[in-house]
């Protein structure tokens, strides 16, 4: 298998951190991504120990802080000739502060601006590789996007807010699928209630192993039968690709969704 240069974001622990870890096994060069420096060394240490790669690199960035994220991506750029494979895998549920510094609400911001952000930053390392593939954490709870929420004019609670923002990731899977046609874009729900820790903090309880979601991070970043797959949703829950909430297909209001995205995006591009 050729090696691949793969940056997960949201990789200090869950399945991010395992599928890190699996990617580490193989060989590949893994760039591990979280906000606290502390954390990331430790969890880069401990991946180097467990599979005797050393070609594990550090990105820090809070992905909150959207002003941050053009400045991170370009010292990444300098730093890596090409990323093969971005998953964009940090979420957040539950916080502390509901909104940013912008007064953007955290989901929106960490769920789905940032990835945008990030992924547009990062376009230069992906077309510098044969098969770039981009992994989008969507999820089961998806609901209709309310733009005047999106933009931080009205409040919703944290279960609203994370089930537009996957939604909205979703959407915006589709229309860089439509855009980008040399690249495999494909969201993904990776299960319901996996046992990760922002489901224990915000569900106290779990279904699923978070191997589960693990396996299907990895099987979609790699495996070549998905490489034909670009703009499909796949559903770990019924494991297999399948339809995502009917909004995602509505082509005015994923142009509406994009337009009031770019609008919002524009100061920090």
């Amino acid at each position: 298998m050729m090696k691949k240069t793969i940056l997960i974001t949201g990789s200090t622990d869950g399945i991010g951190q395992l599928v890190a870890t699996r990617f580490a096994a193989e060989g590949h060069q893994v760039i591990i991504h979280g906000r606290n420096q502390n954390k990331l060394n430790k969890v880069a240490e401990e991946i180097k120990r467990q599979t005797g790669n050393d070609a594990i690199h550090e990105f820090q960035l809070d992905l909150s802080d959207l002003g941050s994220i053009k400045s991170a991506a370009n010292q990444l750029v300098a730093k890596v000739p090409k990323i093969d494979i971005l998953i964009n895998n940090a979420g957040v549920f539950k916080s502390g502060s509901n909104e940013t510094k912008d007064g953007i609400d955290i989901r929106f911001a960490v769920n789905y601006l940032a990835p945008i952000l990030l992924t547009r930053n990062l376009l230069p390392l992906l077309k510098n590789s044969e098969s770039p593939r981009v992994i989008n954490l969507s999820s089961a709870a998806q609901s209709p996007v309310n733009h005047m929420a999106l933009l931080g004019k009205q409040g919703l609670s944290a279960s609203d807010a994370y089930a537009q923002s996957k939604l909205a990731l979703t959407m915006w899977s589709f229309d860089l699928a439509a855009r980008e046609s040399h690249m495999t874009i494909i969201p993904v729900n990776p299960g319901s209630l996996l046992n990760t820790k922002m489901v224990q903090e915000a569900y106290g309880q779990f279904w699923s192993s978070a191997e589960k979601g693990s396996d299907i991070l990895y099987q979609l970043a790699i495996n070549k039968e998905h490489s034909s797959d670009s703009g499909k949703y796949f559903d770990n829950d019924k494991e297999m690709y399948s339809k995502a909430h009917p909004d995602a297909y509505d082509e005015t209001k994923v142009a509406q969704l994009m337009s009031t995205t770019n609008d919002l995006l524009a100061k920090y591009e």
